[in-house]
């Protein structure tokens, strides 16, 4: 059988760094781990192919060669998905889909032939099954969570590696918080459920025979769930493999600002490689992270917490939110000045939605406020709810946020707070290559030459110059800074308000 995986285009936004990439001659960001994985779950016997449409077109060609294609899709991707299926509609080609969109929102593709929903080490065997015995149902979902220990190594082959900027691996589903606007909990769990020390290890050296040098992404969404684990096996046994093949990667991955309250594990990190952590902040008002229950980050100094990772020698990258029942006007110019203190140079600052299912989507339903489907991108002034806040100075006072920390000015303000802070002596540095020389050249012109405010770009490179480990920081973050600044320019504001939805028309809220 000849099965045919596609991943769907995800549009221009902050986390596809589109801009910047360009500066490395790179197409995306990551490859698409779920159908890596899931082509590995595959009989030997089938025939695959893979096409990721952020790097490759797909073509009549591709689609008249499958028996099936396997589709998966987030819910950003949403406009990609529905062309795929028109297309495979079209040319009669059969689909199987899986994935966070079909699973949140399974009624609208009942004309999909088979979806195959939740985690697929126990639907798609489910599926397979039927089908080996020619009578596969048109509808797989479960309740029971899979053992990762029977999770396959991405079948890495698929794909060429040097379209992507970095590569992806799991260690953990779950999260044990339960913040009400996250749907992580209501996809995986709350217990945290990992691969062995033996199967990370295992991914690492199939990535690095595959001939990949560089960064690799932990795409867990909280990667520091298990604690102790990860101090007394996994991270002890990558830093041996990290010694034993010469540092070829360096990680990063997502984790709760209780991360801060470790030393132990923060230093361990940085010895096995990480250089990175993602940090959900959300709000500068503590009564804001009450009311969305995101108990970890009360009661914290943030600054100081996020001050004190750096000086592990970890870069914080953070999400922000505004938009909650409880912001009051002036959180904008609250949250400016967070992220201005903390050096946070990588701030993602979006409009609070509520993603189907999850404790806040149920919460709005009661109340009346819902009014249309999430877009999957909080970064597009859209909202999928009546705020409290009036809508007006919800959207001026976000796009302030957002203009202000991504000023040339601000920017670059900010990438010295955290230069100056950094703990260079500890932390992973980037080595230099060939495509880190040719983004510096890139950005003389580009950012130094041809961009507006282009003058702090220059006063920070001499800046850096004065202790030089710091220019290559500088140079990347500039880049980054390009890349947000484009998207920016991209972001309207949607100031008219659709009626809410009443809680009977929308009959699958769990």
């Amino acid at each position: 059988m000849k099965i045919l995986l596609i991943n769907p285009k995800v549009p221009d936004t902050f986390w596809s760094l589109k801009y910047a990439l360009n500066f490395v001659s790179k197409k995306a960001l990551l490859p698409p781990l779920g159908l890596l994985t899931v082509a590995a779950m595959l009989p030997e016997s089938f025939e695959k192919k893979l096409i990721d449409l952020n790097t490759t077109r797909l073509r009549d060609r591709h689609l008249k060669w499958a028996d099936m294609v396997f589709l998966t899709g987030m819910v950003i991707q949403k406009k990609s998905v529905d062309q795929i299926i028109e297309r495979c509609k079209k040319l009669n080609v059969k689909i199987v889909a899986g994935g966070p969109l079909f699973t949140a929102f399974p009624e609208a593709y009942s004309n999909i032939d088979h979806l195959v929903l939740k985690e697929a080490e126990i639907t798609l065997h489910a599926f397979l099954k039927d089908l080996k015995s020619g009578h596969p149902e048109p509808f797989y979902t479960t309740r029971e969570t899979p053992d990762l220990k029977e999770t396959p190594i991405p079948q890495w082959d698929l794909i060429n590696m040097k379209k992507y900027a970095l590569m992806g691996i799991q260690y953990s589903r779950g999260c044990p918080f339960n913040c009400d606007f996250c749907d992580v909990t209501r996809l995986f769990g709350h217990a945290l459920r990992t691969k062995t020390t033996e199967q990370i290890l295992a991914e690492l050296d199939r990535l690095y025979t595959a001939g990949w040098r560089g960064e690799l992404f932990f795409v867990d969404d909280n990667f520091i769930g298990k604690k102790s684990v990860l101090k007394k096996e996994l991270l002890p046994a990558m830093i041996q493999w990290m010694d034993r093949n010469n540092h070829p990667f360096c990680f990063n991955t997502q984790a709760s600002i209780n991360l801060t309250d470790d030393e132990e594990l923060m230093s361990l990190m940085v010895r096995a490689g990480f250089d990175c952590v993602f940090v959900g902040i959300e709000s500068p008002d503590e009564t804001s992270l009450t009311e969305c229950n995101k108990t970890q980050n009360t009661g914290r100094d943030i600054v100081a917490a996020v001050k004190k990772i750096q000086q592990f020698g970890l870069q914080v990258q953070a999400g922000f939110i505004v938009g909650f029942d409880s912001d009051k006007p002036g959180v904008f110019d609250s949250m400016i000045k967070l992220i201005q203190d903390s050096g946070i140079v990588t701030a993602m600052v979006g409009l609070l939605n509520a993603p189907r299912g999850t404790v806040l989507y149920k919460k709005l339903m009661q109340e009346n406020r819902l009014t249309q489907l999430p877009t999957g991108n909080n970064m597009d002034c859209s909202m999928n709810f009546i705020p409290k806040m009036d809508m007006h100075k919800l959207l001026d006072g976000y796009q302030k946020v957002l203009n202000t920390i991504y000023s040339q000015k601000y920017y670059c303000k900010r990438i010295k707070t955290f230069l100056e802070n950094y703990n260079f002596s500890e932390a992973v540095l980037p080595k230099v290559r060939y495509s880190g020389i040719k983004a510096f050249v890139r950005s003389t012109w580009r950012i130094g030459l041809a961009e507006k405010g282009k003058f702090h770009y220059w006063m920070l490179l001499l800046w850096s110059l004065k202790k030089p480990r710091r220019l290559p920081l500088a140079i990347r973050f500039s880049i980054y800074g390009f890349h947000f600044r484009k998207i920016l320019k991209s972001i309207h504001p949607q100031i008219s308000t659709p009626a809410a939805v009443s809680a009977n028309e929308d009959s699958t809220v769990e």
